[in-house]
């Protein structure tokens, strides 16, 4: 159906994405609602699949395939999340940004652009004339989105059985996948998207390579922003206090899947250096005498950064 805009589709999905988070805006600032956030962004990654994957109707195999990756897991995710916050009522993320409509507006900007970023490598697959035989490569992301897939979604259904049943009130969620990381749902999500951007690479030229940013965008926003510093901050407030959670963070790879007895001897500077257990991710723990660790963890982050 020729080129739109451009022939790489990145000013089409860009106006897509844009006016798609645009509308939920609107509804979320006027009508106070923000049940429907989460499945705003999940749906958005399949509309961009799927409109860019008809514009350019070529319908090689790679192309299909890839697509149909993004828009199993945009609707898993999507209607999983929808069902979470619809059982368990408001989003608490928004507490403060209800009646403040430029700190609303920040986020849903910083959500269109994580939607329109982490869908690069797909975009650009759906744009291509290219359309090389199946390589290795394709295989090998493909088993990575595979395995990133059944991660995500067991961790999120485990989690969600936890906390719904009523004898795990208070406790934090220590069962199945959860045992090995203290966030799989996350390692999932990150392996699964480098899975897919590994699947693209037969297709790439040029500054083509460049759509690399999307899962790299994506990893260092649930290691250093959004993801896993949020959700340490708040379980280490609920139970830094519990001696029980201390020993579970000790042992606990922060996001890749390790057996404890593993993780829990290996030395503290592996840890921070290969594993991504950041001493920042600590700063809210409270010390052993019952102190707030805020100055000896920011000390630590610093000589981390200047190694």
């Amino acid at each position: 159906m020729g080129t739109v805009l451009d022939s790489h589709f990145l000013a089409l999905t860009a106006i897509v994405t844009v006016g798609y988070q645009f509308l939920f805006f609107i509804v979320t600032a006027l009508l106070k609602f923000d049940k429907v956030t989460d499945f705003a962004g999940s749906t958005n990654f399949i509309i961009l699949a799927v409109l860019t994957l008809v514009v350019k109707a070529s319908w090689n195999f790679r192309q299909i395939i890839l697509s149909l990756l993004v828009i199993i897991w945009g609707l898993r995710l999507g209607l999983f999340l929808l069902m979470r916050i619809l059982q368990w009522g408001e989003d608490r993320r928004f507490d403060e940004m209800r009646t403040k409509l430029g700190k609303l507006a920040v986020f849903w900007t910083f959500q269109a652009i994580w939607v329109w970023t982490v869908s690069l490598p797909v975009t650009i697959v759906n744009a291509s004339d290219r359309n090389p035989s199946l390589q290795a490569a394709d295989i090998i992301g493909w088993i990575m989105w595979s395995a990133g897939f059944i991660v995500e979604a067991t961790a999120d259904q485990q989690k969600l059985m936890f906390k719904n049943s009523a004898e795990n009130r208070g406790k934090w969620c220590n069962i199945g996948l959860w045992k090995y990381s203290r966030h799989p749902n996350y390692f999932g999500e990150i392996f699964l998207w480098w899975g897919i951007f590994v699947a693209s690479t037969p297709v790439l030229e040029g500054a083509e390579w460049l759509v690399i940013f999307g899962p790299v965008f994506l990893t260092l926003l649930l290691l250093f922003l959004s993801g896993i510093p949020l959700l340490e901050e708040s379980a280490d407030k609920k139970f830094g206090n519990v001696p029980a959670y201390r020993q579970y963070k000790k042992v606990t790879s922060p996001l890749i899947l390790l057996p404890p007895v593993v993780y829990g001897n290996l030395p503290q500077w592996f840890k921070a250096t290969f594993l991504f257990e950041f001493p920042f991710y600590n700063r809210n723990l409270p010390a052993a005498d019952g102190s707030w660790c805020r100055t000896s963890c920011s000390n630590s982050s610093s000589e981390l950064k200047r190694d």
